[in-house]
């Protein structure tokens, strides 16, 4: 597939006219892995964070320019970042960009709000508005999840983040979505319209093994926060001594640990090969929560797994019930259970799991970002 010509998007391209920036790199989702992409199209534009570990991102990120915020220096910020996020906005809004005419923001926070120069055009790529202001405040910050002091505390927070949110929407001229569910709620929440390009699958490393060696386990691949249900799948597996894997880390780990039974395991970030291979092991990959769009899910399909995934948001996207998995609309150990027992009646065809994860491959979304891009700066005149 040709590449477009992307030293034409602004020239000349060089680090004095294009900023990246993104929410903090202190691991690997699938916001970096959109990160990556425009890091290759704009490979000397620097990147903007607001917290950033060295060593947490692939070596292409690591070489680049990485500047942080002041949070960056504040006591514990490495592994409790997200204890900050009062300051957010304002960190964001301190960085300097006035002289680039081009900013890429990346964002699922505050990454959009950063404040252009008047005369540059800033596209921002959207995995999400705010999830614990908008969508999934409750299933952070319920009256039973907070203490005495947090439940005075907690709410004027996220209220002034979440009308920080909406009015630091107009700094972006153009909105990427990373799926549809995502642009939905970005009519919803800033009242503006989005351009869907679905973030890519490296379905040149994700894929099947040359031979068949599935074991009995269930896979789940994900962040530990409460949003993502991982306590509903811990709890149908341990009721059926079904076996489960789980990879990554977050806030919820020890939680998820004291309710986890014999069967579930606790894996811990791992690398991309291991990953890979766990994958290839796997009977099925597990999304028991609403994703707003699911890059493991594709990552899985490429490496030959189906999917069991909860019918609403971004698995809508990347799921075909009864060909690339089963899809239940319950959520609750019933509803899980159940698509549980559709799966073992179920046959899946490696070819078609790959075939659908290869309609996100990576140079077809680089193909089209970079399309987009270089037309909205075309049709801006170039500001220069």
């Amino acid at each position: 597939m040709k590449n477009p010509p992307y030293s034409d998007i602004i020239p000349p391209m060089d680090n004095k006219k294009v900023v990246l920036v993104h929410d903090w790199l202190t691991g690997q989702r699938g916001g970096e892995k959109v990160l990556e992409v425009l890091a290759e199209i704009f490979p000397a534009a620097p990147i903007y964070t607001l917290f950033y570990v060295p060593g947490s991102q692939v070596p292409a990120v690591e070489r680049r320019i990485i500047r942080t915020s002041f949070l960056q220096k504040l006591p514990f910020a490495r592994k409790r970042y997200r204890s900050y996020l009062p300051l957010f906005p304002l960190a964001v809004e301190l960085f300097d960009l006035q002289a680039y005419d081009l900013v890429i923001s990346t964002s699922h926070c505050v990454a959009k709000g950063v404040i252009p120069h008047p005369d540059a055009l800033h596209i921002s790529y959207i995995h999400s508005p705010v999830r614990y202001a908008w969508n999934q405040y409750f299933s952070y910050f319920s009256p039973e999840k907070l203490g005495v002091f947090s439940r005075f505390l907690v709410p004027p927070v996220i209220h002034y983040l979440r009308v920080w949110d909406e009015s630091s929407s107009s700094r972006v001229d153009r909105f990427i979505a990373n799926s549809e569910n995502t642009a939905r709620r970005i009519r919803k929440y800033y009242r503006r319209e989005s351009v869907v390009i679905h973030p890519p699958v490296d379905a040149d490393f994700f894929t099947p093994a040359e031979k068949e060696a599935r074991s009995d386990e269930f896979l789940i691949v994900s962040a530990l926060v409460p949003y993502k249900r991982i306590d509903l799948a811990i709890s149908v597996c341990r009721r059926a001594k079904l076996p489960l894997s789980i990879v990554g880390t977050g806030p919820e780990l020890n939680k998820l640990k004291k309710a986890a039974g014999p069967t579930v395991r606790f894996l811990g970030p791992l690398r991309s090969d291991d990953l890979r291979e766990a994958y290839r092991k796997a009977q099925a990959l597990l999304i028991p929560g609403e994703e707003d769009f699911g890059i493991t899910s594709l990552e899985a399909q490429a490496c030959g797994t189906p999917v069991i995934a909860f019918g609403k948001g971004g698995a809508l996207e990347s799921v075909s019930p009864g060909e690339t998995g089963v899809l239940f609309q319950d959520l609750s150990v019933s509803g899980l259970a159940g698509a549980l027992d559709k799966f073992r009646r179920l046959e899946f065809n490696k070819s078609v799991l790959r075939s659908n994860a290869m309609k996100f491959s990576r140079p077809l979304f680089k193909e089209k970002l970079a399309s987009f891009i270089e037309t909205q700066w075309r049709e801006s005149g170039g500001r220069a």
